[in-house]
């Protein structure tokens, strides 16, 4: 693949969507092809499988399987054409998302998320992952002021909690490819907490 693959992380309430446009338009003043996209969703079945995912009850093993469906669409229609033609692909979440808020979260099996993760991307990893790391009791404070939760969103702060821990071990699992925002700090000091990363990666 030729592009770059950068995906943001974070628990709800981290602010990660909010700096993604602003990401976007900094690589892209430079004369980068930027391709902004989301998980779950991205394509019109991955949207669906959101909405289904976000909104409906179901149980951890259901919950994964969707996700991993609307990601090998996602993969298949967006992200690997967008990287074979040269272009860098933001993605707000991908796989790490699935072991933290699954796996960790949820307490699904990460054996078999692994094993899902091989079956749907094989190789495939981002070159970057931005994890904007945030104490979870400031998270819920955020989202409080900001919306109405949907079904993860409206989990207690222990889910969160072992959502944050679960981000924590994918770091540990592959720190050459993470790099932690503190994001409890002011919006100008993450954002150059962002740009810094970019920098640690010669882009």
């Amino acid at each position: 693949m030729a592009g770059r693959f950068i995906t943001l992380e974070g628990i709800d309430g981290a602010g990660k969507s909010s700096h993604l446009e602003a990401l976007a338009a900094h690589l892209g003043s430079r004369g980068t092809e930027v391709v902004c996209t989301r998980e779950p969703g991205g394509t019109a079945l991955a949207e669906e499988l959101r909405r289904l995912v976000l909104h409906l009850p179901m149980d951890a093993m259901t919950e994964a399987l969707l996700v991993f469906a609307a990601r090998r669409d996602h993969l298949r229609l967006v992200i690997e054409p967008a990287l074979a033609r040269g272009a860098t692909v933001l993605c707000d979440r991908f796989t790490d998302a699935t072991f933290a808020y699954q796996g960790a979260g949820r307490g699904f099996d990460a054996d078999v998320l692994a094993r899902l993760e091989r079956w749907v991307h094989g190789e495939l990893q981002p070159d970057l992952t931005i994890w904007f790391d945030l104490d979870p009791a400031l998270a819920q404070v955020r989202l409080a002021e900001a919306r109405k939760a949907d079904r993860f969103e409206a989990q207690d702060l222990a889910f969160f909690e072992r959502v944050r821990a679960g981000y924590a071990a994918r770091r540990a699992a592959n720190p050459a490819r993470f790099a932690t925002i503190d994001a409890a700090a002011d919006r100008d000091v993450v954002w150059q907490q962002v740009l810094a990363a970019l920098k640690a990666h010669r882009w």
